[in-house]
């Protein structure tokens, strides 16, 4: 594997407390309260290399999230850099409308439409996950608009889905968080419930509770109306959610439902897609077919912002017929789509989703399961390369925390990134999707590092007084 040469020491750089001040005084940090960080300074991360950070005090982390659910192939792969020099000594920069087109948005979208399973031929590149679904929201409408059906507008999601931030993709999502700012969800938007039997299963059985929450898109549609009802989004595995696993039940009665009432399905496989759940996309690990898949992420391993949606072929058709209103400055961008080529080029020769599937994912699912023990765990499990467990003050009952939930998320986080372990924490559940390439011995690391960090939240959530159940 090629790595990028790493000096033996930290590259010349102002000092930590001087790069957090100067970062608390002009970088507002999404999704943060910034007063609280610039009180508290910035983790300053200056290089990384394989499935490891390094900050700015020398300090080595296993990052276990894989950036932001996305560096697939791993840190420090120099054949992206040398890519995307490539590219911009050619052409740095052109966009695809005014009827125009390059070499790299052609390559890359017939690789992708080799790629993605079925029909789904065609590619709208955008420039992130966000500006995807924003796109598929357009697309979805349109399509019924320009089928006489315009009525048809109505997308329905789920509650804890993560679809992006923007107004029409965290509409879109179901994060109660999110729509309390800014006034969300945009009209024609509804919600159902996720199918997470940990915590909302009660005494049925995963089988049952799975055919149970697909049934409520068919009772939406039937409260709504099909005629009124476009498309249903989700995520193969809910990813910011707290890796919501579904029942092997939900997915083929959710298609049956689609299918049946003539509503277009849209996978969201921001997450899920090259390669995370051990296939190309998490369609496939479910055996879906949807019309739309939302893609971003691990299809340029975060090495350069780029994001799409592909459209089967029928609903390509009739978008065709008509101008299509609707595009980005960045859609397609040369040098972001050569290094998307290069990493896809990367993952296939090296045979990485292989490995993932046959070697490294059961190793993971084997090694984190035996976090399940832990007197502060509930459940631990995973699919793929994503994982999560739940904190509980009370195994046998699936209990919540009577404390505010993410308290002890946060208390359990905090631990983790102290010992040098990044795992995010969703509410009171944490959460792991390591870049695709680790390894075994990698993989012993993360579980040895969360044990410890589990035995420290517990003595702290104990001496507080936290491990109480709620009423």
């Amino acid at each position: 594997m090629s790595t990028l040469t790493a000096p033996s020491t930290i590259a010349n750089h102002p000092p930590t407390a001087e790069l957090q001040a100067r970062d608390a005084a002009h970088h507002m940090h999404p999704f943060t309260a910034n007063a609280d960080l610039a009180a508290k300074g910035a983790r300053i991360i200056v290089r990384a290399d394989g499935v490891r950070l390094t900050d700015s005090d020398g300090a080595e982390m296993i990052d276990a999230m894989a950036g932001l659910w996305c560096v697939n192939i791993g840190y420090g792969r120099n054949e992206l850099a040398e890519a995307a020099a490539r590219q911009m000594r050619e052409l740095p920069y052109y966009n695809t409308f005014f009827q125009t087109s390059h070499v790299p948005a052609i390559a890359l979208a017939e690789k992708l439409a080799a790629l993605a399973p079925g029909d789904l031929n065609h590619v709208f590149f955008a420039s992130g996950g966000s500006e995807a679904n924003d796109t598929n929201i357009r697309l979805v409408r349109h399509y019924w608009a320009r089928k006489g059906k315009p009525e048809k507008r109505v997308i329905i999601s789920r509650r804890l889905g993560y679809h992006g931030s923007s107004m029409g993709s965290a509409s879109l999502g179901g994060m109660a968080a999110m729509h309390a700012q800014g006034g969300m969800p945009i009209p024609d938007i509804v919600h159902i419930d996720p199918p997470y039997w940990y915590l909302e299963g009660g005494d049925m059985t995963p089988e049952d509770f799975g055919i149970a929450r697909a049934r409520q898109l068919e009772a939406k549609i039937a409260e709504l109306g099909a005629d009124r009802v476009g498309a249903f989004i989700a995520e193969p595995v809910q990813g910011a959610g707290g890796v919501i696993i579904p029942p092997e039940s939900y997915w083929p009665e959710i298609k049956r439902i689609c299918a049946e009432h003539d509503i277009l399905l849209i996978a969201d496989e921001v997450i899920t897609g090259f390669g995370r759940l051990g296939h190309w996309f998490g369609s496939e690990a479910y055996g879906i077919q949807p019309h739309i898949m939302t893609i971003a992420k691990g299809l340029s391993s975060g090495y350069a912002p780029i994001g799409g949606s592909i459209v089967c072929d029928e609903v390509a058709e009739v978008i065709g017929g008509d101008e299509f209103n609707h595009g980005y400055t960045y859609s397609g961008h040369p040098v972001a789509a050569a290094v998307a080529l290069e990493n896809l080029r990367i993952l296939e020769e090296e045979r990485i989703i292989d490995r993932v599937r046959t070697d490294t994912a059961p190793y993971l699912a084997q090694a984190w399961a035996t976090l399940a023990d832990h007197p502060l765990v509930g459940e631990a499990v995973s699919r793929g390369m994503m994982a999560s467990m739940a904190l509980t003050p009370d195994k046998g009952a699936r209990a919540r925390f009577a404390s505010e939930p993410g308290t002890v998320g946060q208390i359990c986080r905090d631990r983790c990134f102290a010992n040098n372990l990044v795992m995010r924490h969703v509410a009171d559940r944490m959460i792991i999707a390591p870049p695709l390439v680790i390894t075994p011995a990698d993989i012993d690391a993360v579980i040895s590092r969360a044990r410890k960090a589990l035995d420290e939240a517990h003595a702290i959530v104990t001496e507080r007084g936290l491990m109480q159940a709620a009423a």
